[in-house]
């Protein structure tokens, strides 16, 4: 008896000092499971809310795409200029490399002059990209 005593009291000890060690991530890993299961909630109700309290009536009027009331003539599909989508694709391009200038300003200080070379290393290849861009006719409508 007295070693099953012994050995529940080693078994509680030890779980207590594991638990301990691994509180940090335990919770972590609630704080993860919880947030998992309230999105999950929240789109489920979302859905369900949706499809109680929606339309029940389809028709064929319904299901057509609305036009501002005016009946389309001919073909939607139209070629659009290959320019609208090299604009676009430089405009994204230049204005996700300046997203990453945010973070740099943030630690700024605690890099000092390796920071400043780096930036300006990034703003240079940024400004080369934007003169080629610019000299073959990138950004001007044709």
């Amino acid at each position: 008896m007295r070693s099953l005593c012994i050995f529940f009291t080693t078994f509680a000890r030890e779980f207590e000092r594991i638990f301990i060690i691994y509180y940090k991530h335990i919770m972590n890993f609630i704080l993860l499971i919880t947030v998992v299961i309230t999105a999950i909630t929240l789109v489920a109700a979302a859905y369900v809310i949706a499809k109680l309290i929606g339309p029940r009536s389809y028709n064929k009027v319904k299901g057509e795409p609305y036009e501002c009331g005016i009946p389309t003539r001919g073909s939607s599909w139209l070629p659009v200029s290959i320019g609208f989508y090299l604009f676009a694709i430089l405009f994204l391009m230049f204005d996700v490399e300046t997203v990453f200038l945010y973070p740099w300003a943030v630690v700024v200080k605690e890099f000092g002059a390796a920071a400043l070379l780096s930036i300006g290393f990034f703003l240079v290849v940024l400004v080369f990209g934007l003169a080629y861009a610019w000299r073959k006719g990138a950004l001007e409508w044709k």
